[in-house]
This record gives C-alpha cells, sequence and structure tokens, in this order.
C-alpha cells in the first residue's frame, strides 16, 4: 500500500492565496455595488505606495489572521516570516484598489497559461504588437531594482496607474507571492528574473484576447463616481 504525502505549502503559496481570496471578496463586492465593499476599495487605494505601518487605518481591514494561525501539519512562522508575509500582503491588496477604482471588469484576475497575468506580460500588453515601448519597460527595470520595499510599492503604482488606464488585469495573488519573495536575502534577483521571463514569454497572438468577463461585465455600466472618495 502506498502512502501519497502533501507537502505542506509554502510561506509563499499561503501569502498569495490569502491576498488572492481577500481580493475576489472584495471585487465581486465592488463590482456588484456593494456598499461595504465600495467602502474598502477607498480605503484600500489610499495606501498604495505607502508602508503598512504608516496606516493604522488599515490594520483592521486586511486581515492577516490566516498567517497567525496554527494549521496542523504546517509550521508556525517566524517573526521575520510574518513580517514579510504582512508586508507583501498589504502591498498586493492596496494595489489591486488603485487599479480597480471605477473600472467595470475585473482588474484581478489568475494567471493561466494561455491568458498570462504576470507584472512583466501585463507591462508588454502595454506596448504596441511587435514593437517596445521604452519608457514603460523602463519602469518594469525601475520597480525590479528598487532598494526597498516601500520604494517598490511606489514604483509599481506607476505601473498599476498605467495597467488600469489600459483596462489590462493583473493576477495579484501571484504579485503578493513575488512581493513577499522579493523581501528574502536574494529574494529580488530571482522576482526580477520571474518578471522578466513573463515580459518575454508574451505572444503577440495573444496580445488580443477575448474580452474579460464578458459574461457579466458587458451590461453593467462603469460607473466612475461611486469611489471618487
Amino acid at each position: 500500500m502506498t502512502t501519497t504525502t502533501t507537502a505542506a505549502p509554502t510561506v509563499r503559496t499561503r501569502v498569495a492565496e490569502l491576498a488572492a481570496a481577500q481580493i475576489t471578496g472584495w471585487q465581486e463586492g465592488y463590482l456588484n455595488d456593494r456598499p461595504t465593499a465600495v467602502a474598502a476599495l477607498a480605503r484600500l487605494r489610499r495606501g498604495a505606495g505607502r508602508a503598512a505601518a504608516d496606516l493604522p487605518d488599515l490594520w483592521t481591514l486586511i486581515d492577516t489572521s490566516p498567517l497567525h494561525t496554527r494549521v496542523e501539519g504546517v509550521r508556525p512562522l517566524g517573526e521575520e516570516e510574518l513580517v514579510r508575509a504582512e508586508n507583501a500582503v498589504h502591498v498586493a491588496l492596496t494595489l489591486w484598489a488603485l487599479h480597480q477604482q471605477s473600472r467595470g471588469s475585473r482588474m484581478h484576475r489568475p494567471h493561466a497559461p494561455r491568458r498570462p497575468a504576470g507584472l512583466g506580460a501585463a507591462a508588454r500588453r502595454l506596448m504596441p504588437p511587435g514593437g517596445i515601448d521604452e519608457p514603460v519597460r523602463k519602469r518594469l527595470v525601475r520597480a525590479g531594482t528598487a532598494a526597498d520595499l516601500t520604494t517598490l510599492s511606489q514604483r509599481l503604482r506607476e505601473l498599476v496607474v498605467l495597467l488600469r488606464r489600459a483596462d489590462i488585469p493583473l493576477d495579484y495573488g501571484l504579485l503578493a507571492g513575488q512581493l513577499y519573495a522579493w523581501q528574502r536575502p536574494g529574494g529580488d534577483g530571482a522576482v526580477r528574473r520571474e518578471w522578466g521571463r513573463s515580459f518575454h514569454a508574451w505572444q503577440e497572438t495573444d496580445a488580443n484576447p477575448p474580452r474579460e468577463n464578458t459574461d457579466d461585465d458587458t451590461s453593467r455600466p462603469t460607473d466612475r463616481d461611486k469611489d471618487a472618495s
């Protein structure tokens, strides 16, 4: 008889799943014009590009308790891991809130091989088919060479504004996991390589994929004033 052992999730995976789960709930609420979700998004987006410690108002909104919960078969996180994880979730959620503002379709979309939604692929989609937009490329490079997480979040904010204007979604769970990895010793280089591979792997044949969420977004008007605060 063969016993199958399931490996415990890595910290990066836990961070990615936590960020994606919280964003998915708020995103659906926001698109359905639920007041609590609209208010949450307005609060969250004020944190885009700012350190979590500077915004105590968000401490009760961003739920990182699952990272502190003891789970059988999963080791508890150390203090440095918790700080990195909480910071990564904060940056991902606040950037998503900025990205989603006044958009009528989902700006968080899970990555799939045939529908890439990583940061590099999203930046490449900002560029014309067959060409390179140097200002966009430089923004991606600058983000990758940030000296600290706050600087990185500020530079990512610049890219997110461009993605928002173009209605290009991003996998914020994937990004949260990358932000966690970026903070580890030597992790910045590994994450830069992930972004670079994502950028170069984007295929022009995918440059005009089906409209995002046509099943439920085509008839929903975009309310550009509901979260103008």
